[in-house]
């Protein structure tokens, strides 16, 4: 493995290095007194690097973001865009044919009230009755 391997391992989790940074980190693992076209070949290397795992990362992040988005069941950009078109000509459709069309379902009709049931309630046994007397 080089060192530039070695660095761009290093690199897999820094995401948007300064150019002075990188710059830094090119120096930092050439050898002592490499030429100034070596260096800003490492340099660009490794700007280079970081920004494409900085768009892998954020692809990454986009993906999850948007398989969590289904999962929950929130409508997305796409899906209100879809409905809102379909509205839209449904719309247009109704003011065309004149905005009312005759339904032909059927119409409930009006309930009447339900009948209350009378309880029976039990009259005082009257004076002078076998039941007033206790025999039954």
């Amino acid at each position: 493995m080089t060192k530039i391997d070695d660095l761009r391992s290093t690199l897999e989790t820094t995401f948007g290095l300064s150019p002075a940074k990188a710059q830094r980190l090119a120096k930092g693992v050439l050898e002592p007194g490499a030429a100034k076209e070596q260096v800003g070949k490492a340099t660009a290397e490794v700007i280079e690097w970081s920004q494409r795992n900085r768009e892998r990362l954020l692809e990454m992040l986009r993906r999850e973001v948007d398989r969590q988005i289904r999962a929950f069941g929130a409508a997305t950009q796409a899906d209100v865009d879809a409905l809102t078109k379909r509205v839209r000509a449904l719309e247009r459709a109704a003011s065309a044919t004149g905005g009312r069309k005759k339904s032909t379902a059927k119409k409930p009709t009006a309930r009447k009230p339900a009948a209350r049931k009378q309880t029976a309630q039990k009259a005082a046994p009257v004076e002078g009755s076998p039941a007033a007397d206790g025999a039954a």
